[in-house]
């Protein structure tokens, strides 16, 4: 009787269970052609809505907000999406209130992104062709050869701001090597997201880096995270150009969010679309990055220094590979400037590599280093 018992019992939770299951299903379905419902009737106007569809988002009063909510969710996130800009006379007028600023800092960090590098063919990422706003479209995203890019007039800008002592650092997400190709000192620079010509050598103790004349993209790691949590300590003023900033958002210790709001670095931003810093931004410039620095650096009377493939230096500090090297790789490798080819060939670059100054965190590479446990005695 026990066992029986036991039986029905089972049975009859199966059966309540597989209730409950079609009852949800039920639900779900109902609430579907409810939301169907609902939508269609709000797509029309007021005045061809019958006497019926009134009745029904009546009825329906908890569905019909929540689309409402949807619908301005939806509404905002394409203006974010949107490409600005600015007229030319605010254009001019906004790029000499910076040159103002950049004139009186006395600490300026430059923060980049991948809209400065666009002008050199190489894609973004959440511009109206970026490669995530096409992924997110369900498109294809062609390959593009960034060892065939150049720096841009804005590198070229920056460079000739380092020189002339008007900025201090600059914290890049780009691993295009661009800035470094432009002739940035090393030590000017950290690279976030690394470089895609700076090989790392983790099993290395300490860990050091190689620059290389092709992509190694695979070996490469964060560079001198170290210099930009210092130069933003330092800061007085930052400079975001091409950076949708919201990467960059999430390290507190780049924007000082631990100092007072008085006594935080004056914000200067320039990008086409929305930033989620631009409510802290003391100026927000929309206007291509090219186009914003052109003006600026004639505001500053300072020239503008062509790139000269001749004077690229990464053809001075790349490391050759060793004879037993030579097929560790299958990336094209960048072709030395016509007259140089014997004395890149003999060239011994920064032999053995050189330390790696701070890593992620400045935590340097030991986080992505397996220790081998220790047999136990």
């Amino acid at each position: 009787m026990e066992e029986a018992s036991v039986t029905q019992r089972g049975v009859s939770s199966r059966t309540e269970r597989k209730a409950q299951e079609r009852a949800q299903i039920l639900q779900r379905e109902n609430q579907r052609k409810t939301f169907k419902l609902v939508s269609k009737i709000l797509k029309k106007s007021e005045l061809e809505r019958t006497p019926e569809d009134a009745a029904v988002l009546q009825l329906h009063e908890d569905t019909v907000s929540e689309l409402c909510k949807r619908q301005i969710r939806q509404n905002s996130l394409k203006r974010k999406q949107e490409e600005v800009f600015d007229s030319a006379e605010d254009l001019q007028d906004k790029v000499q209130r910076l040159a103002a600023a950049v004139r009186q800092a006395r600490h300026l960090v430059v923060y980049t992104g991948a809209g400065i590098s666009t002008a050199a063919s190489i894609p973004d990422y959440r511009g109206p062709q970026g490669v995530w706003t096409q992924l997110q479209k369900g498109r294809a995203v062609s390959a593009s050869d960034l060892s065939e890019a150049e720096p841009t007039l804005t590198h070229m800008c920056i460079r000739a701001l380092q020189r002339q002592e008007l900025v201090q650092h600059v914290v890049s997400q780009n691993c295009d090597g661009l800035h470094l190709r432009s002739g940035l000192p090393r030590h000017a620079l950290s690279e976030l997201h690394g470089n895609m010509f700076i090989e790392v050598c983790a099993s290395c103790s300490p860990a050091r880096e190689f620059v290389r004349l092709f992509d190694v993209t695979e070996r490469t790691a964060p560079l001198n995270w170290r210099g930009a949590a210092a130069a933003a300590e330092r800061a007085d003023l930052i400079l975001c150009l091409g950076s949708s900033l919201k990467v960059l958002k999430k390290y507190t210790c780049l924007w000082s969010m631990s100092r007072p709001a008085s006594r935080r670095p004056k914000l200067y931003i320039v990008n086409l679309q929305w930033t989620p810093k631009d409510d802290l931004a003391t100026l927000k410039i929309h206007g291509k990055c090219d186009d914003v620095m052109r003006l600026l650096m004639k505001e500053l009377d300072i020239p503008i220094p062509a790139y000269h493939k001749t004077e690229d230096p990464i053809f001075s500090l790349a490391t050759p590979l060793r004879p037993d090297e030579e097929s560790s790789h299958t990336r094209k490798v960048l072709a030395p400037p016509a007259g140089q080819e014997e004395c890149v060939q003999g060239s011994t670059g920064q032999a053995g590599g050189t330390a790696v100054q701070g890593g992620w965190f400045g935590r340097g590479y030991s986080k992505g280093r397996k220790r081998k446990k220790q047999p136990s005695t």
